[in-house]
C-alpha cells in the first residue's frame, strides 16, 4: 500500500494551514474531509481555503455540490478514493485534511454501506420529521435509541442523525456497535495519521476569534445570497453551524451579537465532540503540538 497522510483535529485547530505547508514540502495534493466544505457558495461559514490557497495547492472535494444536493460518507469514500488514485498517477502525495472523522474512517478502513431500501426510506422519513419538528427532536430519538452514538453528533447534523437512527430501526442493532465493528477491519490505505492538539483554552479562543471574523467577513451576506438563490433554511446544509444562526439574525429573531455568541458556543461544543471522537475512534493518531504550520509540518515529517 502507498502512504497517505491524514491531518485531523478539532475545528479551528489549524488543519488547513498545516496541510498546505506539508503539501508544499512533499509535493502533495489535499483532499478535504469536511462535510460542509463540499457545498458551493458556502465559503465563509465553512472556513474554506482562500482562493489563493486553492490556487497554490490542488484541492479535492471542495465546492463539488450545490447546497440542496445530498452528500454522504459513501459518496465521500468513492470520490476520495478516486482522487487518491489520480493524485498518485500524477506522482504526487495524497493528504487528507479535515475534521469529519466519520468520512476519514470510511475512506481509510473501506467502510461498507448498506443498500437496504428500508434504511433509505427511513432516512427520508426522519429527514422530513426534522424539517417539521426540528433537528433537536430527531436527535432526541437517536439519544433514546443509541445514546453513545448520539453523544458524538451535533443535533443540527440531520443527515448523520437520520442515517444512524434508520440503521438502528432497520436492523435492531446499535449504530455505535456497527461503527466499532467497522474499525476492527484492517485499513485499505497505509495512512499516517496526525491529530493537531491545542490546549482547550487556546482552541476556544481561536474559535471565538474566527466566529467574529466570519460575521465581519460577510457570513450574513453569504447566507442572504443563499436564501435569495432559493436554498431553503430547512436544508441540511443551511442547518450547519453558522448558517442557522445567520438565518435567525436575518429574520430579525436575534441580534448579530447573539448570533456570534450562539455560533461560538455551538462551535466550541462541536470541537469538544470532535476531540472526543478522535480520542476514541482514532487512538493510532499521533498528536502534534504547537508551533507554526511550517514547524508542525516538519514535526509530521520527523519520524
Amino acid at each position: 500500500m502507498h502512504k497517505i497522510f491524514v491531518i485531523a483535529g478539532a475545528t479551528a485547530s489549524g488543519k488547513t494551514a498545516v496541510a498546505l505547508s506539508l503539501a508544499e514540502k512533499i509535493g502533495g495534493e489535499i483532499i478535504s474531509a469536511d462535510s460542509m466544505q463540499v457545498y458551493r457558495g458556502m465559503d465563509i461559514g465553512t472556513a474554506k481555503p482562500t482562493p489563493d490557497e486553492l490556487a497554490k495547492i490542488p484541492h479535492h472535494l471542495v465546492s463539488v455540490i450545490n447546497p440542496d444536493e445530498q452528500f454522504s460518507a459513501a459518496e465521500f469514500q468513492s470520490r476520495a478514493a478516486a482522487a487518491i488514485a489520480g493524485i498518485r498517477a500524477r506522482g504526487r502525495v495524497p493528504i487528507i485534511a479535515g475534521g469529519t472523522g466519520f468520512y476519514i474512517n470510511a475512506l481509510v478502513y473501506g467502510a461498507e454501506f448498506s443498500d437496504d431500501p428500508r434504511e433509505s426510506r427511513l432516512r427520508e422519513e426522519f429527514s422530513r420529521f426534522a424539517s417539521e419538528n426540528g433537528a433537536e427532536a430527531l436527535h432526541e430519538k437517536l439519544r433514546a435509541a443509541d445514546p453513545n452514538y448520539a453523544a458524538t453528533i451535533h443535533p443540527n447534523n440531520v443527515k448523520r442523525v437520520a442515517r444512524a437512527l434508520a440503521y438502528c430501526l432497520a436492523t435492531g442493532k446499535l449504530f455505535s456497535a456497527h461503527n466499532a465493528a467497522q474499525k476492527q477491519k484492517p485499513p485499505i490505505f497505509d495512512a499516517v495519521f496526525f491529530k493537531l492538539a491545542l490546549p482547550r483554552e487556546i482552541l476556544y479562543e481561536r474559535i471565538n476569534i474566527r466566529t467574529k471574523a466570519m460575521f465581519d467577513g460577510g457570513l450574513a451576506d453569504e447566507t442572504r445570497s443563499l436564501l435569495a438563490a432559493g436554498y431553503d433554511k430547512t436544508l441540511a446544509s443551511m442547518q450547519g453551524i453558522g448558517y442557522k444562526e445567520a438565518v435567525q439574525y436575518l429574520a430579525g429573531e436575534i441580534s448579530v451579537g447573539d448570533a456570534i455568541a450562539s455560533v461560538a458556543q455551538a462551535t466550541r461544543n462541536y470541537a469538544k465532540r470532535q476531540e472526543t471522537w478522535l480520542r476514541n475512534q482514532s487512538p493510532q493518531a499521533r498528536e502534534v503540538f504547537g508551533g507554526s504550520p511550517e514547524e508542525i509540518a516538519e514535526k509530521i515529517l520527523t519520524p
